[in-house]
């Protein structure tokens, strides 16, 4: 029997965002219009209760440039072992900087693998807080972003990672 999958949804500067849980913990973050929406939403279950509590509480942090609030339990439902190996290496990239798509597939250890760190990053189910926005090509291009490219440069902005309107977007 499948893990049933909660979800509700939340408004943010960057529009509509909404939530996934299961029993466990946190498992989805998706803007709207997002690329790589999960197949099965139409299982999902509408839940707006206390499970989501510490989800909308670190949102607020994070929007309102407070200190962050305790990251919620995560439980990643998706993903292969090496998409888990990237996305646990972009949650050590800190609020304000970037790495780029070369350096995680260094930091993983597989430094030729850099089209799969990308597919990897594309497919994280948790934006934000798990920070793939923070990941740019190599020549500082802001470079694909499943939220949309103006997303994530509108969040290195609010990061103070990149001044305003200073990089244009390319492709992956």
């Amino acid at each position: 029997m499948a893990t049933p999958l909660f979800f509700t949804e939340t408004q943010s500067p960057l529009g509509l965002i909404t939530l996934t849980a299961t029993e466990r913990g946190l498992s989805g973050l998706y803007f709207a219009e997002q690329k790589h929406w999960p197949a099965d939403s139409d299982t999902w279950q509408k839940n707006d209760g206390p499970r989501f509590d510490s989800a909308r509480a670190w949102l607020s942090s994070y929007f309102d440039r407070q200190p962050p609030a305790v990251l919620p339990e995560i439980d990643l439902q998706t993903g292969t072992a090496f998409h888990k190996l990237v996305w646990e290496a972009l949650k050590n990239i800190p609020s304000g900087q970037t790495r780029t798509y070369a350096q995680i597939s260094e930091q993983i250890g597989h430094p030729n693998a850099v089209r799969a760190v990308g597919a990897a990053i594309g497919r994280n189910p948790l934006s934000l807080i798990v920070p793939c926005h923070r990941v740019i090509g190599s020549s500082g291009l802001l470079t694909g972003y499943a939220g949309g490219v103006d997303r994530k440069r509108w969040l290195l902005e609010h990061e103070g990672a990149l001044q305003p309107s200073a990089h244009e977007s390319g492709s992956v």
